[in-house]
C-alpha cells in the first residue's frame, strides 16, 4: 500500500522519528523502500508555522523541502481541482483545509494515511498509527 504522511507525520519522521507510533514507523519505513507521499499543502502548513514563529525546524523551510526531494522515495504531490473538489465533497465536518485536503489526497489515490490526529483517524479508514 503506498503511503501518504499527513504535516505532522511528514515532520517526525524527517526531524524527530521517536515521535511516530510503532505502527507509524513501520509503514515509514517500507515507505523509504518504495515510494511516499506528502502533500503539497503540507509543506504550506509547516510553512505558515515558521512563518508565525510557532514552529522551528533548526533549517529554513526551502531547505527543508530541497532535502525531500533529495530522500528519492519521497514524492511531493500537487493540490490540483480533482482534490480540491473530493475536499468540498467530503462528508465530514472538519473545517480545518489542510487537514481536509490530505484525506481527499488520500482518498482519491486510496493511500494509507500515517497521522496522529484523532479526528482524521475517526474519519478515514485507511490510517495508520
Amino acid at each position: 500500500m503506498s503511503i501518504l504522511l499527513d504535516t505532522c507525520g511528514l515532520l517526525w519522521w524527517t526531524l524527530d522519528p521517536d515521535q511516530l507510533s510503532h505502527e507509524a514507523l513501520k509503514a515509514c519505513e517500507k515507505m523509504e523502500r518504495g515510494e511516499g507521499f506528502v502533500s503539497s499543502i503540507s509543506l504550506w502548513e509547516l510553512s505558515i508555522k515558521v512563518k508565525n514563529k510557532k514552529l522551528d525546524m533548526g533549517i529554513s523551510i526551502e531547505k527543508y523541502v530541497d532535502k525531500l526531494y533529495q530522500l528519492g522515495y519521497l514524492k511531493i504531490l500537487p493540490v490540483d481541482e480533482k482534490v480540491w473538489l473530493k475536499n468540498l465533497s467530503l462528508p465530514w465536518s472538519h473545517r480545518d483545509p489542510a487537514d481536509r485536503t490530505i484525506v481527499a489526497t488520500a482518498k482519491i489515490r486510496n493511500y494509507g494515511l500515517v497521522t496522529s490526529d484523532k479526528r482524521i483517524r475517526k474519519f478515514y479508514e485507511k490510517c495508520i498509527w
